[in-house]
Parts: C-alpha cells; structure tokens; sequence
C-alpha cells in the first residue's frame, strides 16, 4: 500500500472504524448458529455487503450476538461495534436503534458509506423480530413509519423501498413508477440516497 493511499486511510475513517475492523468483536463461528433465538439477514452479495445477525435473547436482554459481513471496511466495523451495543441491552431498546447511533460510536462515516449502518440496523431488526416471531409474541413487531421524501407528490421512504424491491434499479425507473421529483425537483438528493441504500439491501 502506497503512502498516498495510506493518507487517504487515514482522513476517511476514524480510529475506531479502523479498530473494529482490524479486531472485529463477536465474529460468527462455525457452529453458533444453531442455538440463535433470532436471526436476521439483509443485503446482497451481488451489490457488495451482506449482513447476518445471530442474538441470543434471556428474560427480554439480549444477552449475546454474533455476526457475519460480506462487504467493506465500513460495513464490518459497523456489524462489530454493533455487536458490542446491544449486549446486555433490552430487546425493546436494541428494536428502535438508529444508523445514526452506529455511526455515532462510530465516531463518524464517509457519506458514501452511510448505507453500511443502515445494512446492521436492518439486520438486528430482522433479527428481533425473527425472536418475537417464535416466541409468539408478533405483536411487539412495530410497522415502521413512512417519511414523505416528495412533499409535492406525497412519495414515502416505504414507496421507494417498495418500488426497489420490486425491481427498480435508477432514478429514471424511480420517477417513473412513483412520479417522484416530476414537480420542483428538490427531493431528488435525498430520494437518490435512499434508492441506493434499498438498492443494497435488496439488490
């Protein structure tokens, strides 16, 4: 690795990205994943990162949680300090983190690879509800709510997670399917942020 590259290393990730990626806590082995109470699985392999998470859950805490990543730097320092999170943490609490609150023990990510915490919020979400599913207690499994990204056409997070999942790839193929950014145009940034984010949740 040359210096300059090195340097670059260096202004994009913190120190603890770099240590959660160097020395990953709670990494899955072999044999762990027999005995999960809840598993959770998002991503696509075929789009760079997959996220597997195993938690092991006792009078409502979480009491351990394993992992496994496909994907960058970001995404497995993010499944780590994930990871070391919600050990010992309510299973209540742990259903409503945010990517915000990776990325903040994170001490920060590059905009582009925002979307790696989205993947672990994802799968630890999937794998409480995985949990409250077999212990029969699907009523604590909440909808999440929708957020207007298109005030002028009423579009949601949910229509474009929707649309995404059902096969839409650009924004193009966006717009066209929601009508999305066909008035003023200001939500396209954000609307743009969010397709690539399903994108690498659903391929």
């Amino acid at each position: 690795m040359s210096n300059t590259t090195g340097q670059q290393m260096d202004w994009m990730y913190s120190d603890t990205v770099k240590e959660h990626f160097m020395n990953p806590k709670n990494v899955l082995l072999g044999d762990e994943k027999s005995d999960a109470d809840g598993e959770g699985l998002v991503g696509d392999i075929k789009c760079g990162d997959q996220m597997l998470i195993l938690i092991k859950v006792s009078d409502g805490i979480i009491t351990d949680c394993r992992w496994k990543t496909y994907g960058c730097a970001s995404a497995i320092a993010s499944t780590s300090i994930l990871s070391e999170m919600v050990k010992g943490m309510p299973l209540k609490e742990a259903y409503h983190i945010k990517p915000k609150d990776i990325t903040a023990k994170l001490n920060g990510l590059p905009a582009v690879k925002i979307h790696c915490s989205v993947l672990g919020d994802k799968a630890l979400r999937s794998a409480i509800e995985d949990y409250y599913k077999k212990t029969d207690q699907e009523n604590r499994i909440e909808e999440e709510k929708a957020t207007v990204i298109c005030h002028c056409m009423n579009v949601t997070d949910k229509d474009i997670e929707k649309a995404v999942k059902g096969g839409v790839k650009n924004y193009q193929e966006l717009q066209y399917e929601t009508k999305i950014g066909t008035v003023c145009g200001k939500c396209k940034p954000r609307a743009e942020e969010l397709l690539h984010d399903y994108k690498h949740l659903y391929g």
